[in-house]
């Protein structure tokens, strides 16, 4: 329930850009109920974005003087909010917002920024030591000769005025542009974050504060390398990029750093993880045992250990041994990328080891679901894999029994590789190792999102139930699968939960959400090469709003099954592969 003591503020300029957000946010506060000034201001003449940010100190210092006894709360005329939370609306802090670049309080303070506050939402109290913050931060900006925008105003004004303020912040969950999953229990995201791409036009333009570490140097050398290849050729980005994936470098620039303030428990967590890839079931779970006996797992350490279950069920069960390539991450696992393994298993009734996309590969290995071609090494026994984009040179001297589709082998041919005629995606042939019959359906649909829609703020029909996709052990998958068959329809944005109800022949729609149509990597090629590929109808992501209620979405479910005979077909593939992987 929204505070009557609050009012939310913004201003624009009358440009296409930020015009058309002013009236998306001005319909979305009015629905909400939320009491707003958005103003519309004109550049001066000679005034560009840097100066223009500046004034919006003294506009909030104006609203707060208007309305001396409500919370004042600013938001970036790009950003949305789906509701106004009570612990933000009811706040009773002098100053709340999320911190600088939304980290976690893990991250707090200067040792990791160099300023304190995000400035596309915060909002100011009413008390005395509240207003005096914006009052210093407006006499700043009157009086200021340097370039800056408003943030340092505000920096300013907090570093000035912090002992004397009580502050909350906002945790980085909140954010529905974040792909991460939602954790157990966790609140529905509030806010979505909007950038026009300012920002990194005037970035060394403005003064900054002092304070902070530097930027490490991987995330410095990765920033670069990707400056360097936007910049090239298309004919010397491709190789290019395949030497980087093939020797480790992509791996080694993109790889995240634990991070932890207890040195035993980010340990103890690395071990259960590192020997789970190995196999090595007894030290794996000793090393769980005394992280149990000590530590609460946070949700994103579960992730990891339920991600560390899975590895040690593929990597400690079966007879002989295969390497095969697959997305791991993000923990637990995703549905379409944990497919890989639990089908090559259950196939060559072999261990089955991770070989990650991102390093080094020398010995022999399989590479199977996912649009992952531009990892394929020369070493590598490729069983329908696809590709998200046709900006990827393939390597034209792995084994190539099958690819996804006739893009994927356009892409093949195009870079000097082999005439590949065998399709098909592996994911089709689920229905085999799980082969449940469809009886009387529940007479309601389901949704499941890819996961880097995950948080994005959705309003479903009272018919419309919701699934993860997150999951990567076999009793999860095997639950999901079972899960889809009670239903009357599935609409889905994930591809592979998609090829998986053509498997069965479960009515699907295809779809991706507005506003958020590039968060799923790629062109969007992958889908008309599995169709094709498959020998079924092709369908591409209908765009829905993120108000779904009111819309027919069972009429846009398609009934579209795999033929037995294709499915026969890929399996033929994967046996295939299964037999020349073992050899390599």
């Amino acid at each position: 329930m929204t505070s009557a003591n609050a009012i939310v503020c913004s201003f624009y300029t009358p440009d296409d850009y930020y015009g058309n957000h002013a009236r998306q946010l001005r319909e979305q506060l009015d629905e909400l109920g939320i009491e707003h000034e958005l103003l519309e201001i004109t550049k001066a003449p000679g005034e560009d974005w840097a100066d223009t940010t500046r004034r919006k100190i003294g506009f909030i210092r104006s609203v707060c003087e208007r309305h001396p006894d409500k919370k004042v709360f600013w938001i970036d005329i790009d950003c949305r909010i789906s509701y106004l939370p009570d612990y933000i609306a009811n706040s009773t802090a002098d100053l709340i917002g999320f911190q600088r670049s939304f980290g976690s309080p893990l991250q707090i303070g200067y040792g990791n920024r160099t300023r304190f506050w995000e400035p596309s939402f915060w909002g100011i109290g009413t008390s005395p030591q509240a207003r005096k913050l914006i009052v210093d931060a407006d006499e700043l900006e009157k009086r200021a000769k340097v370039k800056a925008t408003d943030d340092y105003f505000l920096e300013e004004a907090w570093r000035t005025n912090a002992r004397q303020l009580t502050f909350q912040m906002i945790p980085t969950t909140e954010i529905a542009r974040e792909r991460a999953p939602l954790e157990p229990g966790q609140r529905q995201p509030f806010f979505t974050f909007g950038s026009s791409g300012n920002v990194a036009d005037f970035k060394n333009k403005v003064v900054q504060h002092g304070g902070g570490k530097q930027v490490g140097l991987r995330r410095k050398l990765l920033k670069r390398a990707k400056q360097v290849e936007k910049k090239l050729p298309d004919g010397i980005r491709g190789p290019l990029r395949r030497i980087a994936d093939a020797s480790g470098v992509t791996g080694a620039l993109t790889a995240g750093k634990a991070k932890g303030i207890d040195s035993e428990r980010t340990r103890l967590l690395g071990e259960v993880l590192g020997f789970s890839l190995k196999g090595e079931r007894a030290s794996a779970e000793s090393s769980l045992k005394q992280f149990e006996e000590k530590y609460v797992a946070s949700a994103a350490e579960k992730a990891n250990l339920d991600a560390a279950h899975s590895f040690l069920h593929y990597s400690a069960n079966g007879d002989g041994k295969l390497e095969l390539m697959w997305w791991a991450k993000p923990f637990p696992g995703n549905f379409g990328d944990w497919l890989s393994p639990l089908i090559f298993q259950h196939y060559s009734g072999s261990k089955v080891f991770l070989q990650s996309p991102v390093k080094p590969a020398n010995k022999g290995h399989i590479v199977a679901l996912g649009s992952i071609g531009r990892f394929i090494r020369s070493s590598s026994v490729v069983v329908g894999t696809g590709v998200s984009s046709l900006d990827v040179e393939l390597n034209k001297k792995a084994t190539y029994v099958s690819v996804r589709g006739p893009h994927t082998s356009g892409a093949l041919k195009a870079a000097g590789g082999p005439d590949v005629s065998s399709y098909g995606d592996p994911g089709i042939v689920i229905s085999k190792i799980f082969p449940l019959g469809r009886g009387k359906t529940s007479g309601r649909g389901v949704l499941v999102r890819h996961f880097s829609h995950a948080a994005i703020p959705l309003r479903l029909p009272e018919d419309l139930d919701e699934l993860s996709v997150m999951m990567s052990s076999k009793e999860a998958i095997a639950a999901f699968v079972e899960k889809l068959n009670e239903y009357d329809f599935v609409i889905t944005s994930a591809m592979h939960v998609m090829i998986t109800c053509q498997s069965y022949g479960i009515p699907c729609a295809l779809i991706t959400f507005e506003g958020f149509e590039e968060n799923v990597h790629g062109s969007g090629i992958k889908y008309s090469d599995y169709a094709l590929g498959a020998e079924v109808e092709v369908m591409e992501p209908e765009v829905m709003p993120l108000d779904m209620r009111g819309l027919d979405l069972r009429s846009k479910a398609r009934p579209i099954k795999v033929s037995d005979s294709r499915i026969s077909e890929v399996e033929s593939h994967i046996l295939r592969g299964i037999a020349l992987g073992s050899k390599k």
